[in-house]
């Protein structure tokens, strides 16, 4: 019986890889001839494996060359040797071994009662959508006083939220307990826990009569069909925080029916949906959804108005 990459016991490639660019290749390999699948803030094997690699050795994700020839010690050897194998063997996606992900180079503690952050949002929130000098959102971050994260799950959009609107009070709603949590977890360590609000509960409900200037929201927005098909890495994250019903859009929905009544005069919903488009535009025909761009997508994420969700 021909013996394979992936057979390979993890003492073994700690006795035989010495530097960070052994272990860099190995994971590679490994990591390609499972046929892995990456998309939890890698898109491909070598980006997964780097990440691995670099946060398992406590060193900046974003510094690869200065490393790669580096030798290891015995220990060190031995827990990235760990850590490969129960990638391929668990196919627990690595952000759930490592236990930190990271949206705009922000850390975010995570674990399986969470989905692993990766919302474009957060990349639109550092644009110049936000106190830019051109086309903006919003003019003028520091006029934002009131912020709503639905659906918060590890609390990092309403994280990054705070970075960028200093002067703002933030509520994060989820109906997960077990989310809110891990939510906990990130307030403290970004030392925001008197800046941000957790709410257990379903959409607007914990926060029934207040009015806020900003609402943000990742909801769940996994088709049936697309929920039935996910791949192994997905199936480790809550379904509760992917599944978004028949079309997908199920809580979508119920987020534009309560935005208006929740939005100062002034205010605007800052929501992404997936890949739903065509199928939310036909089913609110009257709104005029402006949708936003960033470097992956087009199309995944809108923005409406007070007055535009007033007038549907």
């Amino acid at each position: 019986m021909t013996r394979t990459i992936t057979d390979i016991d993890p003492a073994a490639a700690a006795a035989e890889l010495l530097t960070v660019r052994d272990f860099l290749r190995h994971a590679v390999s490994r990591f390609s001839e499972a046929g892995l699948v990456h998309g939890h803030g890698a898109t491909t094997a070598l980006d997964e494996a780097a990440f691995l690699v670099l946060e398992t050795l406590s060193l900046p994700i974003d510094q690869l060359d200065p490393w790669l020839d580096a030798r290891l010690t015995a220990p060190e050897r031995a827990r990235l040797a760990e850590v490969i194998d129960a990638r391929v063997r668990t196919r627990k996606p690595a952000a759930y071994l490592t236990r930190r992900a990271y949206i705009q180079g922000v850390p975010f503690y995570v674990d399986e009662r969470v989905i692993v952050p990766r919302s474009f949002i957060g990349e639109l929130l550092f644009s110049d959508l936000f106190g830019g000098d051109d086309f903006t959102l919003v003019e003028d971050p520091s006029s934002v006083r009131r912020v709503l994260d639905l659906c918060t799950g590890s609390g990092c959009l309403a994280i990054l939220a705070a970075r960028v609107f200093p002067e703002a009070e933030i509520d994060a709603v989820d109906l997960s307990a077990a989310a809110l949590d891990v939510a906990r977890i990130n307030l403290a360590e970004h030392g925001l826990e008197d800046r941000i609000t957790l709410h257990q509960g379903d959409l607007f409900g914990p926060v029934a009569g207040r009015r806020y200037d900003l609402i943000i929201t990742n909801p769940p927005y996994v088709d049936a069909e697309a929920m039935a098909a996910l791949p192994e890495e997905y199936r480790h994250e809550p379904s509760m925080a992917l599944a978004g019903g028949e079309d997908g859009l199920d809580i979508v929905h119920g987020i534009l029916e309560g935005a208006a009544a929740h939005l100062t005069p002034s205010g605007g919903l800052l929501c992404e949906i997936g890949t739903g488009r065509e199928v939310l535009e036909a089913a609110h025909p009257r709104l005029d959804f402006l949708w936003l761009e960033t470097a992956e997508s087009y199309g995944e994420v809108f923005w409406l108005t007070r007055g535009q969700l007033g007038r549907a």
